[in-house]
């Protein structure tokens, strides 16, 4: 990844924000068939590793080899910024348009799991997850299948861990720009519809509470 220094993002908290917010992670790896990408929603449990699931159909666990490398892609917001948002436009007209974005790139071995155990743990923190945040006291549960159905269910599935050896998080958002065209941006973003982008570029100024 093109990675200029002042769009390099090394705060372990916005990675971990980003990856939250957006955890249908593209997975890339090298296989003997060429790159292959699937893409699959991770989560990252208390020892860092990112665990998720495929399912039985899915070559991806017959063309990875256990500890094969892999390439975890998380996209964050992104959005395109409009000469037109800047206030020094008028003045000069040297500007061009662009696109913000956040991303980050996780490199680690990857690992499946074809037990019971395995494949209950990787389904069952991605429901408990997702399901309290969605649905709350409501929150779908595992136990609330019958269990010859669950089982069948995860007989169609293979878990895998990933082992991150390496991460590249990149923040493109304006830091480029002189403190009146950041805040333009800012503006301009919020007005066209993109109001998480404005809120977390707004994050970084000076006054932010």
């Amino acid at each position: 990844m093109y990675l200029p220094a002042h769009f390099e993002e090394v705060r372990p908290e916005e990675i971990a924000a980003v990856i939250e917010a957006a955890p249908l992670a593209c997975i890339v790896a090298q296989t003997g068939e060429g790159l292959v990408a699937n893409h699959v929603p991770l989560l990252a449990a208390p020892d860092g590793t990112l665990i998720g699931h495929v399912a039985l159909a899915n070559d991806m666990h017959r063309l990875i080899p256990d500890g094969e490398e892999v390439l975890a892609i998380f996209r964050g917001e992104d959005a395109y910024v409009s000469p037109n948002f800047y206030p020094s436009k008028p003045e000069h007209h040297r500007h061009v348009p662009t696109w913000n974005y956040q991303v980050v790139h996780i490199h680690g071995a990857i690992t499946f799991q074809h037990d019971a155990h395995a494949k209950r743990a990787a389904v069952g923190l991605l429901t408990r997850t997702h399901e309290r945040r969605l649905n709350g006291a409501q929150a779908w549960r595992m136990a609330d299948a019958p269990p010859d159905y669950m089982d069948q269910m995860l007989g169609n599935i293979v878990a895998f861990r990933i082992a991150p050896r390496r991460t590249l998080a990149k923040s493109k958002l304006s830091q480029n720009r002189e403190e009146r065209d950041y805040r333009g941006a800012i503006d301009g973003l919020r007005a066209s519809g993109h109001a998480t982008m404005a809120r977390r570029m707004a994050q970084r100024l000076p006054d932010a509470e």
